[in-house]
């Protein structure tokens, strides 16, 4: 009777423990970040004292300084962190909706149809900036995942994970070639796509979070109500079904915040590599499979890792390495680690 009472009341203790490391695990994420707020303003080819950020935020009087903090840091921090958190949750979904543990950002051709999107807006338009462009982008963005979606649910039987993989596979092939076509025979095309490409959070205003924001808040929002569902689908899609879950509203609802999400943070910053694939495997160590735990945990650790590699990359270099090649500098070992891992294919 001993023997058995104790095992009752193990579960709820572990649960309880479980939970405990989870808020804490939330509560240090939130600290990190804001910290590295505070070090992405302060440091780069010219470290600003935390006193006079504080000064040139609250009481500023035009100086050099304070364009620098409140016209180029601070703006240049808000967008690192909002592209953080959608590429980071954005990563969590999709590995969860497809099934795939080496799922990014690109995988439902999310990235080249919003790369189409600005190629189109620059060479047929005749765009020449950020704000000509960024809307064709998310545009394109929109458009390729809800061709994915429609392709991976042709036949009658929904979207499943294979089936949304193949189509975006196809998908992000075929706008790929037709990218390669219209920017080889324009040379500002060329240019304009190239400088989109690197993935960049630098020289991005208020106007641009402005632009973004909406889209990013929306898509966090959808990501958090998707979480159950993902829960009830990882038991398998004829469980799910047998449970009362409606899985083609799941799948639809993901596939929506996943294109808000990336499709706002790959426009106004260009594709920002590894993020979206390492990061919820590093946010699933501390939560484990639960999606409520684990897509907030992704969002969070999304940012603060974004925001590390970019103050990294400029005392370094100097902010001669945008943030996109900083982070595919860095996030290629941690991709070999991950293939090599024992059952990495369990998610």
């Amino acid at each position: 009777m001993t023997v058995v009472a104790t095992a009752g009341l193990a579960g709820p203790r572990r649960r309880r423990q479980r939970r405990q490391r989870r808020v804490l695990g939330l509560v240090v994420l939130v600290v990190l970040l804001l910290a590295l707020c505070a070090a992405s303003v302060m440091f780069g080819t010219r470290t600003i004292p935390l006193g006079e950020v504080w000064t040139a935020l609250v009481r500023p009087n035009g100086t050099e300084l304070d364009i620098i903090v409140r016209s180029l840091r601070v703006p240049r921090t808000l967008i690192g962190v909002l592209a953080g958190l959608a590429l980071g949750a954005a990563g969590a979904l999709m590995q969860g909706h497809t099934r795939n543990p080496l799922a990014d950002p690109g995988l439902l051709g999310v990235t080249q149809g919003a790369a189409f999107g600005v190629v189109f807006a620059v060479v047929v338009l005749g765009a020449n900036g950020l704000y000509g462009y960024i809307w064709f982008g998310f545009a394109g963005a929109m458009i390729a995942s809800v061709a994915v979606f429609l392709l991976g649910a042709a036949g009658g039987r929904g979207a499943t994970p294979v089936t949304l993989a193949l189509a975006g596979a196809a998908v992000s092939a075929l706008l790929y070639g037709l990218i390669a076509a219209v920017v080889l025979g324009n040379d500002q095309g060329m240019e304009i796509y190239r400088f989109w490409r690197v993935g960049s959070i630098a020289g991005r205003d208020f106007a641009v979070t402005g632009q973004v924001l909406p889209f990013l808040l929306l898509g966090l929002v959808l990501a958090v109500v998707n979480t159950p569902g993902m829960n009830t689908l990882a038991l398998g899609e004829d469980v799910a079904t047998a449970l009362g879950q409606r899985v083609g509203r799941t799948r639809a609802l993901g596939v929506v915040a996943i294109t808000l999400l990336v499709g706002a943070a790959v426009a106004a910053c260009g594709p920002i590599a590894f993020l979206g694939l390492v990061v919820p495997h590093l946010a699933r160590a501390v939560t484990g499979p639960d999606y409520r735990w684990l897509v907030p945990f992704s969002a969070l650790l999304g940012a603060a890792l974004l925001l590390a590699a970019d103050v990294l990359g400029r005392v370094l270099t100097g902010d001669s390495f945008e943030v996109g090649i900083l982070l595919a500098i860095l996030g290629a070992p941690v991709f070999i680690v991950l293939v090599r891992r024992k059952g990495l294919a369990r998610i």
